[in-house]
């Protein structure tokens, strides 16, 4: 995981989403267009939080979050979410 100069503001993080599977559990090779969108990813970068809640996430946490949350960014070639915590639904 490279060094990444995006610092979220308040209670919102930046997540590196896991790649999609190419075959499922039998084997069978899943096509690009059938392929579904992670739910699962790292964090890279934590905001302060707020004076109502600390962060309970840290940086190299592995997240489960809901299929439509955040905010797609492509930062030098790569795809990241930015989200609030609250978007995030469990530490793996």
């Amino acid at each position: 995981m490279a060094k990444i100069s995006i610092k979220p503001l308040a209670d919102r993080v930046l997540v590196e989403p896991s790649m999609a599977e190419d075959k499922t559990a039998g084997g069978i090779i899943i096509p690009d267009t059938a392929k579904e969108k992670p739910q699962k990813g790292t964090i890279v970068a934590v905001g302060p939080g707020t004076a109502d809640q600390k962060m309970t996430v840290k940086v190299g946490d592995t997240v489960l979050y809901g299929k439509y949350s955040g905010t797609e960014i492509n930062y030098e070639g790569v795809n990241y979410l930015i989200m609030k915590e609250s978007d995030i639904y469990a530490i793996v």
